[in-house]
């Protein structure tokens, strides 16, 4: 019984690990939207076998990264202006109200805390790191959502986050907004700790819908 556990264990730890190598690639623009994904070549390239690259290709397309096509392989999902649109939409509507349901029970601890992960998020564009971007974005805004009490509503901005991820790369490496982006976050962080939580919502709004216009003028698909 020992050898199949093991066996098991040691291909989801593979898969994980090509899931992994494969997000970054597809997120950092090194395997852009309609790739074919070749399953042989990315499998001598991983040092792996086509089982757990298989296991991997189906969470990527759960996360809507990969398309697995029958009979045709797998490839990196093209990006779409309808859905990048939606994407934004939904997050335009749902984030300002988290906002206004959490912010007027975030403590100085919070607020501290917020404080502290722009300073890293202000750190890490300065060296242009790009890979850890969404990562900063997606962290500071669920830190200012998280006293909402809307457990079902802050899954799926999480959710929305973690698909806006390609689009907010794209949007800052592009449009070098960088400084913006920063300046915002600090803008709605600042209104809220004034208690004035309507001008915070109303700028987070404006904050989304800023980046949907501009992602749209862009070469999209």
């Amino acid at each position: 019984m020992a050898e199949p556990l093991a066996k098991s264990l040691q291909h989801r730890t593979m898969a994980g690990a090509a899931v992994e190598e494969l997000r970054r690639r597809i997120l950092d623009g090194e395997l852009p939207g309609g790739s074919q994904l070749r399953q042989s070549a990315l499998a001598q390239e991983l040092g792996i076998s086509r089982i757990p690259l298989r296991e991997a290709f189906l969470q990527l397309e759960a996360e809507g990264l990969v398309k697995v096509q029958a009979h045709r392989g797998a490839i990196v999902a093209p990006v779409s202006r309808p859905d990048m649109a939606e994407l934004f939409e939904l997050r335009a509507t749902l984030e300002p109200m988290l906002l206004l349901k959490s912010a007027p029970y975030l403590t100085p601890d919070d607020f501290t805390a917020l404080k502290n992960l722009l300073d890293a998020y202000a750190r890490d564009m300065h060296e242009s790191s790009a890979r850890r971007w969404g990562v900063f974005n997606a962290q500071f805004h669920m830190m200012l959502y998280a006293k909402a009490n809307r457990p079902r509503a802050l899954a799926l901005v999480q959710n929305l986050l973690q698909d806006s991820d390609r689009h907010t790369r794209v949007h800052l490496q592009i449009t070098g907004a960088t400084a913006r982006a920063q300046e915002e976050h600090g803008q709605i962080l600042e209104l809220c700790r004034r208690a004035d939580f309507t001008g915070a919502a109303e700028l987070l709004r404006s904050h989304i819908v800023t980046v949907a216009q501009e992602l749209s003028a862009l070469s999209v698909n």
